[in-house]
């Protein structure tokens, strides 16, 4: 899953926890690069109980890891689709590779 701001995709990480954040946006989980969660603004869900963002989504609720207040995520048909994110240049190439070493191909 890319980075529902700019789109870049996550690569594996060296060691330990990602970088990478998750959030909420629109009752949808969705993940934040490194870079863009240097912005202030993420636009990301909030707790109606606390105000949080610290929020994730699983099995059609979310749950504030805040103040664990639980609410059912609206249906999927009520909320505007996300916009399309262009897949990066290169990227079919990539997964070419990746694809070839994984079945030893030459």
């Amino acid at each position: 899953m890319p980075c529902y701001r700019c789109g870049a995709r996550q690569t594996d990480p060296v060691r330990g926890a990602s970088p990478w954040q998750r959030g909420v946006r629109n009752e949808s989980q969705v993940l934040i690069c490194p870079d863009c969660q240097r912005l202030h603004d993420l636009d990301l869900d909030s707790c109606s109980t606390c105000a949080s963002t610290a929020l994730i989504c699983r099995l059609g609720e979310v749950e504030c890891r805040a103040c664990g207040a639980v609410w059912l995520a609206r249906s999927s048909e009520t909320l505007d689709p996300p916009a399309p994110v262009a897949p990066p240049p290169g990227l079919s190439a990539e997964v070419e590779a990746a694809l070839n070493r994984v079945l030893g191909r030459a």
